[in-house]
């Protein structure tokens, strides 16, 4: 047994100290950040994930400039103390709970100082829960918040403080997710499929929130979507468990091209502007994975040309679009719509691993 400066708080959740969670070994504890400016003219995003039984923790920060995804990745031993939120040069300060929280780096010509403020308080996600023949893949749960940003970016000596008004998304998700070295003995189907969409927006007086899991033949396994009014708890929060997204593929490629949204009566029109690529964080990353185990300390910088990313390649398939969104009656604002498409997906006519077969 060991213990570390979480014990001393009242947030366990086993008769185990807090280095331990329970007895997956694909357990996982994240917080993901991204924000662009109100013009969509610029588009940043972090990720931190804590790893309890691999003991490894790693971090990201990218930034979008002149066309060039600038990345920070960086990857340390654990040493099962799981409070503290420092991954070499990139850092995380929880200000408020459930409502303000900070992000700073500094390492490889990168640096950056950003706070988050929420808009009203989080949303809880329906519990995901994934299973493929006897083995759990997914079971997660995740809160999301909208908010505002200030501070600064320096890329290379050059740096640029956020504009007034960006915006963006924040969320903590903790549980079951595969994480590290790949399984040897999956006993999964031998072509891989897996749909995700996911549309937080920014809208001038209330946030939009979509998702949908859903099998190859369409059929969601986990969708909601949730609107809520700035300055509001979950009493002021409006449900829908019937959302509907009819999306286009961009071109050659299974990155979204266009999205219309409808929850209840409302409608809401997703226009791509800038385009994010999601292993930049991590995600689907063939080097720098989430729990990937790099030694002690290891950090190092990616610039991705995203002219010349090849969208047909498994690790370019996730990506995050920022989008213009109009909404009714006129109304507008900014959000993301982020996608993975892996496999088989019936109602965008998608075959095979990663084309457009």
């Amino acid at each position: 047994m060991m213990l570390t400066r979480g014990d001393d708080y009242p947030i366990h959740q086993t008769p185990d100290p807090v280095a331990f969670a329970g007895t997956d070994r694909n357990f996982y504890d994240r917080y993901f950040f991204n924000g662009y400016a109100p013009d969509g003219s610029s588009f940043f995003a972090v990720a931190f994930g804590v790893y309890p039984h691999l003991d490894v923790a790693d971090a990201h920060f990218c930034v979008v400039r002149g066309g060039v995804q600038h990345c920070l990745h960086a990857s340390r031993r654990l040493g099962m103390e799981r409070m503290a939120l420092e991954c070499g040069p990139i850092r995380i300060e929880v200000v408020e709970p459930l409502q303000a929280l900070r992000v700073i780096v500094d390492g490889e010509g990168i640096a950056a100082d950003l706070t988050f403020a929420g808009r009203a308080f989080p949303i809880a996600e329906p519990r995901f829960t994934w299973r493929i023949g006897p083995r759990t893949v997914m079971d997660y749960t995740r809160l999301t918040q909208n908010g505002h940003y200030t501070g600064w970016i320096e890329v290379d000596g050059a740096r640029a403080a956020l504009p007034e008004g960006s915006m963006g998304t924040r969320d903590r998700s903790w549980g079951v997710r595969p994480i590290g070295a790949a399984d040897p003995q999956f006993a999964g189907r031998s072509l891989p499929q897996f749909f995700w969409q996911w549309t937080p927006i920014n809208m001038t007086r209330r946030s939009v929130f979509f998702h949908l899991n859903a099998h190859a033949d369409g059929t969601p396994w986990n969708t909601r979507a949730v609107i809520a009014p700035d300055g509001g708890g979950p009493a002021s929060f409006s449900e829908f468990h019937e959302p509907r997204m009819a999306s286009a593929l961009a071109d050659g490629t299974r990155w979204p091209a266009s999205g219309a949204l409808t929850i209840g009566e409302d409608a809401f029109t997703l226009t791509p502007l800038n385009r994010f690529q999601m292993r930049g964080l991590g995600y689907t990353s063939p080097v720098w994975g989430h729990g990937l185990d790099h030694g002690e300390l290891e950090v190092a910088r990616e610039d991705i040309d995203l002219a010349s990313v090849d969208p047909a390649r498994p690790d370019n398939l996730h990506v995050q679009m920022l989008c213009r969104v109009e909404g009714p009656g006129g109304e507008a604002g900014l959000g993301v719509f982020e996608q993975l498409a892996i496999g088989d997906y019936e109602p965008l006519g998608l075959k095979g691993l990663a084309g457009r077969e």
